[in-house]
Protein backbone atom coordinates (compact mmCIF):
# COMPACT_ATOMS: atom_id res chain seq x y z
CA UNK A 1 0.00 0.00 0.00
CA UNK A 2 2.88 2.36 1.00
CA UNK A 3 4.38 1.84 -2.18
CA UNK A 4 1.24 2.43 -3.88
CA UNK A 5 0.96 5.60 -2.11
CA UNK A 6 4.33 6.83 -3.33
CA UNK A 7 3.68 6.10 -6.80
CA UNK A 8 0.66 7.56 -7.19
CA UNK A 9 2.46 10.69 -5.41
CA UNK A 10 5.78 10.82 -7.93
CA UNK A 11 3.14 10.45 -10.68
CA UNK A 12 0.88 12.56 -9.53
CA UNK A 13 4.07 15.25 -9.04
CA UNK A 14 5.26 14.47 -12.73
CA UNK A 15 1.90 15.42 -14.08
CA UNK A 16 2.19 18.86 -11.94
CA UNK A 17 5.25 19.50 -13.00
CA UNK A 18 4.49 18.39 -16.87
CA UNK A 19 1.22 20.79 -16.31
CA UNK A 20 3.14 23.99 -14.75
CA UNK A 21 5.92 23.14 -18.20
CA UNK A 22 2.48 23.61 -20.27
CA UNK A 23 0.48 26.34 -18.96
CA UNK A 24 4.31 28.74 -19.01
CA UNK A 25 3.77 32.22 -18.75
CA UNK A 26 6.47 33.22 -22.23
CA UNK A 27 8.02 36.49 -21.55
CA UNK A 28 9.12 38.09 -25.03
CA UNK A 29 11.19 41.54 -24.44
CA UNK A 30 11.00 44.34 -26.99
CA UNK A 31 14.52 46.57 -27.02
CA UNK A 32 14.28 50.23 -27.21
CA UNK A 33 15.30 50.30 -30.37
CA UNK A 34 11.75 51.58 -31.84
CA UNK A 35 8.93 53.80 -29.80
CA UNK A 36 7.35 51.19 -27.41
CA UNK A 37 3.10 51.59 -28.89
CA UNK A 38 4.68 50.81 -32.34
CA UNK A 39 7.04 47.40 -30.84
CA UNK A 40 3.94 46.22 -28.84
CA UNK A 41 1.45 46.52 -32.27
CA UNK A 42 4.02 44.91 -34.55
CA UNK A 43 4.53 42.37 -32.16
CA UNK A 44 1.11 41.33 -30.38
CA UNK A 45 -0.05 38.69 -33.65
CA UNK A 46 2.18 36.41 -32.01
CA UNK A 47 0.77 35.91 -29.01
CA UNK A 48 -2.37 33.68 -29.46
CA UNK A 49 -0.39 31.50 -32.16
CA UNK A 50 2.06 31.07 -30.29
CA UNK A 51 0.29 29.65 -27.08
CA UNK A 52 -1.52 27.34 -28.59
CA UNK A 53 2.48 25.79 -30.51
CA UNK A 54 3.89 25.80 -27.29
CA UNK A 55 1.36 25.36 -24.54
CA UNK A 56 1.72 28.28 -22.93
CA UNK A 57 -0.82 29.56 -20.72
CA UNK A 58 0.04 33.23 -21.50
CA UNK A 59 2.21 35.44 -23.96
CA UNK A 60 3.67 38.76 -22.59
CA UNK A 61 5.54 41.36 -23.89
CA UNK A 62 8.37 43.96 -22.13
CA UNK A 63 9.12 46.72 -23.62
CA UNK A 64 12.34 48.42 -22.68
CA UNK A 65 13.54 52.24 -23.20
CA UNK A 66 16.81 50.74 -24.16
CA UNK A 67 18.54 47.16 -24.82
CA UNK A 68 20.20 47.05 -21.51
CA UNK A 69 17.01 46.19 -19.88
CA UNK A 70 16.24 43.52 -21.75
CA UNK A 71 19.95 42.34 -21.78
CA UNK A 72 19.43 42.12 -17.82
CA UNK A 73 15.85 40.30 -18.09
CA UNK A 74 17.36 37.50 -20.22
CA UNK A 75 20.25 37.33 -17.27
CA UNK A 76 18.17 37.11 -14.75
CA UNK A 77 15.60 34.51 -15.92
CA UNK A 78 12.83 37.58 -16.23
CA UNK A 79 12.56 37.43 -19.89
CA UNK A 80 12.25 34.35 -21.67
CA UNK A 81 12.69 35.27 -25.75
CA UNK A 82 14.21 38.13 -27.33
CA UNK A 83 15.23 39.01 -30.91
CA UNK A 84 18.25 41.58 -30.95
CA UNK A 85 21.38 42.72 -31.74
CA UNK A 86 24.51 40.47 -32.10
CA UNK A 87 26.51 42.99 -29.61
CA UNK A 88 23.19 42.84 -27.25
CA UNK A 89 24.17 39.05 -27.44
CA UNK A 90 27.90 39.33 -27.56
CA UNK A 91 27.05 41.31 -23.97
CA UNK A 92 24.88 38.20 -22.77
CA UNK A 93 27.29 35.81 -23.42
CA UNK A 94 30.50 37.85 -22.37
CA UNK A 95 28.56 37.82 -18.46
CA UNK A 96 26.98 34.25 -18.94
CA UNK A 97 27.83 32.06 -21.73
CA UNK A 98 25.26 29.76 -20.18
CA UNK A 99 22.15 32.26 -20.18
CA UNK A 100 20.41 32.28 -23.55
CA UNK A 101 20.76 29.90 -26.63
CA UNK A 102 21.12 32.17 -30.11
CA UNK A 103 18.50 29.69 -32.20
CA UNK A 104 17.31 31.45 -35.12
CA UNK A 105 18.52 34.77 -37.35
CA UNK A 106 16.52 36.54 -40.22
CA UNK A 107 17.26 35.75 -43.71
CA UNK A 108 17.00 38.61 -46.79
CA UNK A 109 15.43 37.67 -50.22
CA UNK A 110 18.74 36.99 -51.61
CA UNK A 111 19.85 34.65 -48.67
CA UNK A 112 22.19 36.91 -46.82
CA UNK A 113 21.90 37.06 -43.51
CA UNK A 114 23.93 40.44 -42.69
CA UNK A 115 23.44 44.31 -42.50
CA UNK A 116 25.43 47.30 -42.10
CA UNK A 117 26.01 50.18 -39.72
CA UNK A 118 25.24 53.41 -41.59
CA UNK A 119 25.83 56.86 -41.20
CA UNK A 120 23.67 59.82 -41.79
CA UNK A 121 23.67 63.73 -41.81
CA UNK A 122 21.42 65.74 -42.65
CA UNK A 123 20.85 66.32 -46.97
CA UNK A 124 21.12 70.16 -46.11
CA UNK A 125 24.22 70.13 -43.92
CA UNK A 126 26.76 70.16 -46.04
CA UNK A 127 28.03 66.91 -45.27
CA UNK A 128 28.62 64.62 -48.18
CA UNK A 129 31.47 62.27 -47.17
CA UNK A 130 33.37 60.77 -44.19
CA UNK A 131 36.23 63.53 -44.54
CA UNK A 132 33.44 65.58 -44.41
CA UNK A 133 32.34 64.66 -41.10
CA UNK A 134 35.73 65.72 -39.07
CA UNK A 135 34.88 68.06 -36.43
CA UNK A 136 31.32 67.44 -35.91
CA UNK A 137 28.97 65.99 -33.41
CA UNK A 138 28.47 62.32 -33.86
CA UNK A 139 25.44 60.78 -32.39
CA UNK A 140 25.35 56.49 -31.51
CA UNK A 141 22.12 54.94 -30.96
CA UNK A 142 22.54 52.81 -27.76
CA UNK A 143 26.12 51.71 -26.08
CA UNK A 144 24.64 48.08 -26.59
CA UNK A 145 23.77 48.48 -30.49
CA UNK A 146 25.94 46.55 -32.54
CA UNK A 147 25.32 48.63 -35.58
CA UNK A 148 25.02 52.07 -33.79
CA UNK A 149 27.88 51.75 -31.37
CA UNK A 150 29.91 48.72 -31.62
CA UNK A 151 30.69 48.11 -35.27
CA UNK A 152 31.48 51.56 -35.63
CA UNK A 153 33.87 52.10 -33.01
CA UNK A 154 35.70 49.25 -34.64
CA UNK A 155 35.66 50.05 -38.05
CA UNK A 156 35.03 54.04 -37.84
CA UNK A 157 39.18 54.43 -36.79
CA UNK A 158 40.39 53.15 -40.01
CA UNK A 159 38.16 54.40 -42.35
CA UNK A 160 38.98 57.80 -40.56
CA UNK A 161 42.44 57.73 -39.71
CA UNK A 162 42.09 58.93 -35.95
CA UNK A 163 40.29 58.00 -33.09
CA UNK A 164 36.63 58.59 -32.78
CA UNK A 165 37.05 61.16 -30.12
CA UNK A 166 39.98 63.08 -31.72
CA UNK A 167 37.75 63.17 -35.54
CA UNK A 168 34.74 64.39 -33.78
CA UNK A 169 34.21 67.44 -31.02
CA UNK A 170 31.41 65.55 -29.46
CA UNK A 171 29.94 62.20 -29.35
CA UNK A 172 27.02 61.34 -27.33
CA UNK A 173 24.25 58.35 -27.11
CA UNK A 174 20.14 59.46 -29.34
CA UNK A 175 17.79 57.17 -27.08
CA UNK A 176 17.62 54.41 -30.14
CA UNK A 177 18.09 54.36 -33.62
CA UNK A 178 14.57 56.18 -34.96
CA UNK A 179 15.25 58.81 -31.96
CA UNK A 180 18.74 58.96 -33.00
CA UNK A 181 17.54 59.88 -36.38
CA UNK A 182 15.24 62.10 -35.63
CA UNK A 183 17.69 63.81 -33.46
CA UNK A 184 19.96 64.13 -36.55
CA UNK A 185 17.14 65.99 -38.53
CA UNK A 186 16.47 68.12 -35.74
CA UNK A 187 20.39 69.24 -35.67
CA UNK A 188 20.98 67.76 -32.18
CA UNK A 189 23.50 65.84 -33.87
CA UNK A 190 25.58 66.40 -37.83
CA UNK A 191 26.16 62.71 -38.24
CA UNK A 192 24.36 59.42 -36.74
CA UNK A 193 25.06 56.30 -36.83
CA UNK A 194 21.99 53.83 -37.56
CA UNK A 195 21.62 50.44 -39.82
CA UNK A 196 19.56 49.31 -42.90
CA UNK A 197 20.28 46.43 -45.45
CA UNK A 198 22.38 48.26 -47.73
CA UNK A 199 20.12 46.38 -50.69
CA UNK A 200 17.32 47.98 -52.96
CA UNK A 201 16.87 51.42 -53.04
CA UNK A 202 17.94 54.45 -50.84
CA UNK A 203 14.82 56.21 -51.20
CA UNK A 204 12.68 53.65 -50.14
CA UNK A 205 15.45 53.34 -46.86
CA UNK A 206 16.62 50.35 -48.24
CA UNK A 207 14.70 47.01 -47.91
CA UNK A 208 15.14 46.71 -44.32
CA UNK A 209 16.25 48.04 -41.34
CA UNK A 210 15.39 51.38 -38.98
CA UNK A 211 15.74 53.70 -42.19
CA UNK A 212 12.83 51.74 -43.51
CA UNK A 213 11.22 51.10 -40.49
CA UNK A 214 11.08 54.98 -40.02
CA UNK A 215 10.23 55.37 -43.91
CA UNK A 216 7.07 53.14 -43.91
CA UNK A 217 5.97 54.52 -41.08
CA UNK A 218 5.82 58.32 -42.60
CA UNK A 219 7.66 59.51 -40.41
CA UNK A 220 11.54 60.05 -42.49
CA UNK A 221 11.59 61.20 -46.25
CA UNK A 222 14.58 59.58 -47.28
CA UNK A 223 15.28 63.50 -49.60
CA UNK A 224 16.33 64.98 -46.16
CA UNK A 225 19.29 62.57 -45.13
CA UNK A 226 22.67 61.74 -47.10
CA UNK A 227 24.52 58.60 -46.29
CA UNK A 228 28.31 59.54 -45.32
CA UNK A 229 29.45 55.75 -44.73
CA UNK A 230 28.40 52.42 -44.43
CA UNK A 231 30.43 49.48 -42.33
CA UNK A 232 31.56 45.87 -43.57
CA UNK A 233 28.73 43.67 -43.30
CA UNK A 234 27.15 42.53 -39.74
CA UNK A 235 25.48 39.44 -38.74
CA UNK A 236 21.85 40.00 -38.27
CA UNK A 237 20.76 39.29 -34.57
CA UNK A 238 19.75 36.46 -33.15
CA UNK A 239 16.40 35.24 -32.11
CA UNK A 240 17.46 34.34 -28.10
CA UNK A 241 15.58 32.05 -26.16
CA UNK A 242 16.90 31.48 -22.41
CA UNK A 243 18.32 28.34 -21.15
CA UNK A 244 15.88 28.73 -17.88
CA UNK A 245 12.87 27.09 -19.82
CA UNK A 246 12.94 23.64 -20.32
CA UNK A 247 14.27 21.50 -23.03
CA UNK A 248 10.85 21.12 -24.60
CA UNK A 249 9.52 24.71 -23.76
CA UNK A 250 12.56 25.67 -26.13
CA UNK A 251 12.10 23.18 -29.05
CA UNK A 252 8.67 24.56 -29.00
CA UNK A 253 9.19 28.25 -29.06
CA UNK A 254 11.89 27.47 -31.79
CA UNK A 255 10.03 25.06 -33.70
CA UNK A 256 7.17 27.92 -33.63
CA UNK A 257 9.39 30.93 -34.78
CA UNK A 258 11.30 28.67 -37.65
CA UNK A 259 7.78 27.77 -38.77
CA UNK A 260 6.02 31.67 -38.72
CA UNK A 261 7.39 33.02 -42.18
CA UNK A 262 4.92 30.32 -43.79
CA UNK A 263 2.05 29.71 -41.50
CA UNK A 264 1.61 33.52 -41.12
CA UNK A 265 4.27 36.09 -43.21
CA UNK A 266 2.05 38.82 -42.34
CA UNK A 267 2.75 38.08 -39.24
CA UNK A 268 6.48 37.70 -38.98
CA UNK A 269 7.22 40.44 -41.37
CA UNK A 270 5.76 42.68 -38.60
CA UNK A 271 7.61 40.61 -35.79
CA UNK A 272 10.41 41.29 -37.52
CA UNK A 273 9.86 45.00 -38.79
CA UNK A 274 9.93 43.85 -42.27
CA UNK A 275 12.33 43.06 -45.19
CA UNK A 276 13.17 39.40 -44.48
CA UNK A 277 11.51 36.36 -46.10
CA UNK A 278 12.67 33.57 -43.20
CA UNK A 279 14.14 32.44 -40.13
CA UNK A 280 17.09 30.04 -40.44
CA UNK A 281 19.36 28.58 -38.15
CA UNK A 282 21.99 30.66 -35.67
CA UNK A 283 24.29 29.59 -32.73
CA UNK A 284 27.27 30.90 -31.04
CA UNK A 285 30.02 30.71 -33.30
CA UNK A 286 28.22 32.88 -36.12
CA UNK A 287 28.46 35.77 -33.82
CA UNK A 288 32.46 35.10 -31.90
CA UNK A 289 33.71 38.23 -33.79
CA UNK A 290 31.37 40.29 -32.21
CA UNK A 291 31.89 38.74 -29.09
CA UNK A 292 35.66 39.56 -29.37
CA UNK A 293 34.92 43.07 -30.79
CA UNK A 294 32.47 43.49 -28.13
CA UNK A 295 35.41 42.46 -25.20
CA UNK A 296 38.14 44.30 -27.21
CA UNK A 297 36.05 47.48 -27.08
CA UNK A 298 33.33 47.88 -24.67
CA UNK A 299 34.88 44.92 -22.35
CA UNK A 300 31.28 43.19 -21.23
Amino acid sequence: MIRKLLLASVALSMSSAAFAQDTAVLRIGLDGGENESDQLRRSECIAEPMKAATGASEVQFFPSPDYNGVIQGLLGGTIDIAIMGASSYASIYLSDPEAVEPVLTTQQADGSTGYHSIMVARADSGITDLASTEGKKLGFADPDSTSGYLVPNVSLPNDIGAPIDEFYVETGFGGGHENLVLGVLDGNWDVGTTFGSGQGEWSEGYTSGNLRIMVDKGMLDMDDLVEVWQSPIIPNGPLMVSNKLSDEMKEKVTAFFTALPETDFECFDAFTAGGYTNFVPAGQEMYQTIIDARKSVIGG
